[in-house]
């Protein structure tokens, strides 16, 4: 079967099959009975996958703490990403005034004023500062699940403003951490071709900002402290990143008075799988109706 790829012609085939449901933003949607369905049963493939590595779970709310933010330099590497929560603190008439600004369409976010809150853009972040102090001998291993926020309005459907992440965070030593970090990279590989996507890895870099962050992100790339996994789904020539793979070194150990059980500095690393994207990937390559996707597929995730 030959694949198009179509921005326009995919995002129109997930609002007309009911997977995706617009809702007047860019980079943001409502999802349908089956995309759910597609997320969940995928998830649930991901967690029989780590069933027995041991690993705790945490849940943490989409907002963060605005602190996190600050102290994990966060502002200094994506400001272009980061969401604010802001509130009204007035009395009642800079209500009423508010208020009608708004009924009347004139700009009323003048009155409103910066919470104690950010949106949550990485759902690992909420995690590291929890962790303060030393970790058991062989270190810590964590599962999440959570939304993520980051500014990047756009109309290609896999870029969005909002999603979720299923993630495993592993706190150690540097060779633990690195080699944990490259057997889920392989068990990625392998669950995804599975499931019949063309995917494949690379190195890769975050999207620093500005011209330090082109630094950045060759430094990043000249150490290979980042995989991602790829697959066609709007563009053949510029696959879509559906997994990441990163090594922190000791940057979230440092900052969070992180320690292994010996006393020096922990290192981190994170996995996280999109599962918007991934549910996206499968739709591109099967069709929009999971009835007629391959038997071997509907099995991995059917069962």
């Amino acid at each position: 079967m030959t694949v198009e790829y179509d921005i326009d012609k995919f995002h129109a085939g997930l609002v007309e099959h009911d997977l995706i449901v617009p809702v007047g933003v860019q980079g943001a949607f409502g999802r349908g009975p089956v995309f759910e369905e597609v997320i969940d049963r995928f998830n649930a493939r991901v967690s029989e996958i780590a069933r027995d590595d041991g690993a705790e779970t945490r849940a943490f709310p989409p907002v963060i703490n605005r602190s996190v933010i600050e102290k994990n330099n966060y502002l200094e590497s994506f400001p272009h990403l980061c969401g604010t929560v802001f509130s009204f603190f007035g009395k009642e008439p800079a209500a009423r005034e508010m208020a009608q600004q708004a009924l009347q369409g004139e700009a009323w976010t003048a009155h409103l004023h910066p919470t104690d809150l950010c949106l949550t853009p990485a759902i690992c972040y909420p995690l590291y500062p929890t962790l303060a102090g030393k970790v058991p001998e062989g270190g810590r291993l964590f599962s999440l699940l959570g939304w993520a926020y980051r500014h990047e309005p756009s109309p290609e459907p896999t870029r969005m403003q909002s999603f979720r992440m299923r993630e495993f965070v592993r706190v150690g030593n540097p060779e633990d951490v690195v080699q944990w970090r490259d057997m889920w990279l392989q068990r990625g590989l392998t669950l995804l071709q599975s499931l019949g996507l063309d995917a494949r890895s690379d190195v890769a870099s975050d999207p620093f900002f500005g011209r330090g962050g082109k630094m950045m992100a060759t430094n990043q790339r000249d150490q290979r402290l980042k995989f991602e996994i790829l697959v066609p789904v709007i563009s053949l020539e510029n696959p879509t990143a559906v997994c990441s793979f990163n090594f922190h070194q000791d940057h979230f150990g440092s900052k969070w008075g992180i320690q292994t059980a010996d006393g020096a500095v922990a290192n981190t690393a994170c996995l996280g799988f999109g599962l918007e994207r991934i549910a996206m990937a499968l739709f591109k390559t099967h069709g929009f109706d999971v009835a007629r996707w391959p038997a071997d597929v509907r099995q991995q995730l059917w069962r």
